[in-house]
């Protein structure tokens, strides 16, 4: 049986107003976050909404986000044994969730 990993994906336009939806994923040895976000997009939900450009080589810094209320990299960070829990930064304006806003500000 092929081993899982849960991610529970926020949803939402912001932090007022939104909801934690729940995934589960197979899990890879040395997998990334931005692996199982990409699996989620790719098989189970098409309207997930994620930026990455490099993937695995953290140049970009497109796939940044918190998790457990820490930002990261989602393209290195591991999945956890325990549910892993992805949410836009705090800081960003999101276009969609988990698409933040990336042009500069005026």
């Amino acid at each position: 049986m092929k081993e899982m990993v849960t991610l529970k994906i926020w949803r939402g336009q912001d932090k007022a107003a939104g909801r934690f939806e729940t995934h589960a994923v197979p899990f890879e040895r040395g997998q990334s976050v931005l692996d199982g976000l990409r699996w989620i997009r790719v098989n189970t939900d098409p309207s997930l909404a994620i930026r990455f450009s490099c993937i695995n080589a953290t140049a970009c810094k497109e796939c940044m986000m918190e998790l457990h209320g820490r930002p990261v990299e989602s393209c290195p960070a591991r999945p956890e044994p325990r549910e892993t829990r992805p949410a836009p930064l705090a800081t960003t304006v999101l276009l969609r969730p988990l698409f933040p806003d990336l042009t500069p500000p005026p």
